[in-house]
């Protein structure tokens, strides 16, 4: 995949980042992240995008050995994210008579990262426009929060060929031999899903495209069955469930709130729920919460209080949920104190500033250790949640 020759005139010149611990300085990437860049080959020669300046050197060795001596002539920006124009300064002062091709945020945006004058070697493009390269022509289409301002795709028309920046992108190196769905998923729902409208405006321009291969900035070419990616991504923007089950989320101070969660979820199991997932938040990646969060259309959030607020695992996913639009699901709330208990109050403040939530009417608090009383009620919550 590393030396993907997608067409004879469209080349992938990417790079595997295998090193990398944490992409966004925040969510695990066990597996790497790839970033692509291609390079259309015609009597005009157009480099895709960059990549990440951590892999800078091996992706301007590609790039030099795809040119063959020629030079390139211009670089269409679809994004300003340094993990795709991060290594724009390096690519400049290497080929110092390439054009840039953005719209005019990028322009804007562009100097904060690159300081400099682009007047003169710059085209400035907006909805609609296009750029011949002599057999390929260059269609942009706006995109602008998918997940910047800036963001625009390109659609290449005589190979219908759809350049869509980060849309249907996934963790993961492309050398990784894994399954697209759940990294695209993790990847889409941290990273794009809160601007699940903009998303949606996309992917109407999108359907009058003849689209038969899609070239996103991370994870591998598309080219079989867009149908379905292209419905993955329309279903998750909508924040419809994808499948049945529930998400027990907990944090646990001292192991009796978890035993809680696992109690719930084997009641869930016993009642004949299609699919139970646990997640401890102190332990288990947030990422993974977070997207299992918006799979499935129903949720059950255990929590202690501490120091009189939200125990702070608690805290982190529920502000994650809200800054990423959760939406559309059925949630039961539990609380854990001794005394004081504030953990219900605060979650559900959380859940009442996003939409269409429907909170299980039983609330209930534990007070310590778990009790036969306490599992009475979790079956009673849990009949709620289910119903």
């Amino acid at each position: 995949m590393s030396d993907l020759h997608i067409s004879p005139s469209l080349r992938y010149i990417g790079v595997d980042d295998t090193s990398i611990d944490l992409f966004e300085s925040q969510y695990l990437v066990p597996n790497g992240v790839s970033y692509n860049s291609y390079l259309i080959l015609d009597e005009k020669i157009a480099v895709m995008d960059t990549v990440d300046r951590r892999a800078a050197a091996e992706w301007l060795e590609k790039l030099k050995n795809e040119l063959a001596g020629r030079k390139p002539d211009y670089l269409v920006v679809h994004h300003l994210e340094p993990d795709h124009a991060g290594s724009i300064g390096l690519l400049l002062e290497q080929y110092p008579d390439i054009t840039l091709v953005g719209n005019a945020k990028t322009f804007s945006m562009l100097p904060k990262y690159f300081p400099g004058d682009y007047a003169g070697r710059s085209v400035t493009v907006k909805e609609g426009d296009a750029l011949s390269l002599g057999a390929h022509t260059l269609t942009f289409v706006m995109a602008p929060m998918v997940h910047w301002p800036e963001v625009m795709v390109s659609y290449e028309s005589s190979e219908k060929v759809l350049f869509s920046a980060d849309g249907f992108g996934k963790f993961g190196a492309l050398g990784a031999e894994e399954k697209w769905l759940c990294e695209a998923r993790r990847y889409y729902f941290n990273i794009v899903g809160k601007y699940g409208a903009q998303v949606q405006a996309l992917l109407k321009k999108a359907a009058g495209l003849d689209i038969q291969t899609i070239c996103p900035l991370h994870g591998p070419v598309l080219r079989e069955d867009l149908g379905y990616y292209i419905g993955k991504y329309d279903l998750w923007s909508r924040y419809e469930p994808e499948d049945e089950g529930v998400l027990v989320a907990y944090a646990s101070i001292h192991g009796n709130t978890a035993q809680a969660a696992k109690k719930f979820a084997e009641i869930l199991e016993a009642r004949g729920c299609a699919r139970v997932v646990l997640a401890d938040l102190c332990r288990d990646d947030q990422a993974e919460a977070v997207e299992d969060a918006f799979r499935y259309g129903r949720m059950a959030v255990l929590s202690p209080t501490y120091d009189g607020g939200l125990f702070p695992a608690m805290d982190h996913f529920m502000a994650h949920l809200r800054d990423k639009t959760y939406r559309n699901r059925r949630v039961a709330i539990v609380e854990n104190g001794s005394w004081a208990p504030a953990a219900a109050k605060l979650i559900r403040g959380y859940l009442d500033a996003m939409k269409d939530i429907e909170i299980c009417p039983t609330v209930h608090t534990i007070q310590g250790a778990v009790k036969e009383g306490d599992i009475t009620v979790l079956e009673q919550i849990a009949g709620e949640l289910l119903a």
